[in-house]
């Protein structure tokens, strides 16, 4: 689970932020996967997608912006569900190419409305769902695809 402490945001000068993103390997499409990982607990919540922009304005703000890939746009987690990520670290892997956001996740990461996105799995041969949903997202979900919670 979250903590419930009141984490203050990361936020990083211009000049760090041109270096991280130099040293980040984007695809083809511009894009980098990014792994959110709970700061505290160490609970794996989501991975999604940044380009270079969500990449700095997740590094100048200190809150975690992703790029949607089936909006073609940038979102900022939780600016309509309101379970916003608050950047704690940013990391990047050895080889450039994924990066591990590590967040204060205020509310659900996924949005299924369950604390994240690595609820399934296979048990005595089967696909089981074994996270319980924690908040009901219908209100929420006709406002955002399945990337955007």
């Amino acid at each position: 689970m979250p903590s419930t402490a009141n984490v203050v945001p990361t936020t990083y000068p211009p000049a760090a932020i041109d270096k991280a993103i130099a040293a980040i390997q984007f695809d083809a499409q511009g894009l980098v996967p990014a792994i959110a990982q709970q700061h505290d607990s160490g609970e794996i919540l989501m991975m999604a997608w940044m380009d270079r922009d969500a990449v700095a304005e997740t590094m100048r703000s200190g809150r975690v912006c992703y790029w949607s890939r089936s909006r073609k746009a940038p979102w900022r987690k939780g600016d309509t569900s309101g379970h916003i990520q608050t950047l704690v670290d940013l990391r990047i892997d050895c080889d450039g190419d994924t990066l591990l956001v590590l967040v204060d996740q205020k509310g659900v990461a996924c949005h299924t409305g369950r604390h994240n996105c690595f609820f399934r799995a296979i048990r005595d041969g089967a696909l089981e769902t074994i996270a319980p949903v924690m908040v009901d997202m219908d209100g929420i979900g006709d406002k955002l695809g399945k990337d955007q919670g």
